[in-house]
């Protein structure tokens, strides 16, 4: 019983490394699946990544509240998450990019949960989040 207990904690404890240590290389290289909705342009207007502007930028994203990149209209449910205290980490950014209305209908506890980001990205959510944090502006 207490080998079960300890190799539940070491797979629990691995899976968060995993969440804290994307591979930014390989995020940069996935998140051309992005761009056709997201641009990365940092706050001195200098564009790292040309893309859509159907969803916001996504520079400084790591850290950030959700539904919070001024001037950007986001849909209710990603407000209402921001406001409960969803901040960007690993772990909430790859969760919610592998299915976003799934993601907030948990976080929210509301079944009529929903979201504009229709795309899902099935793996890689911690390196593009590893990649997007290794362009966070200097604090």
């Amino acid at each position: 019983m207490k080998l079960m207990i300890a190799t539940a904690f070491a797979a629990a404890s691995l899976s968060t490394v995993a969440f804290a240590e994307g591979d930014a290389a390989k995020g940069e290289k996935e998140f051309k699946k992005c761009k056709s909705c997201h641009m990365i342009v940092a706050d001195d207007g200098t564009t790292i990544v040309k893309g859509g502007k159907t969803g916001p930028n996504l520079y400084g994203v790591a850290g950030r509240a959700a539904g919070t990149y001024e001037g950007f209209k986001y849909g209710d449910s990603i407000v209402a998450a921001g406001e409960k205290g969803l901040v960007w980490d690993a772990e909430h950014f790859a969760n919610y990019v592998q299915d976003p209305k799934a993601f907030l209908a948990d976080y929210l506890g509301d079944s009529g949960a929903r979201s504009k980001m229709s795309y899902k990205l099935k793996k890689g959510g911690e390196d593009v989040y590893a990649y997007l944090a290794s362009l966070k502006p200097a604090e």
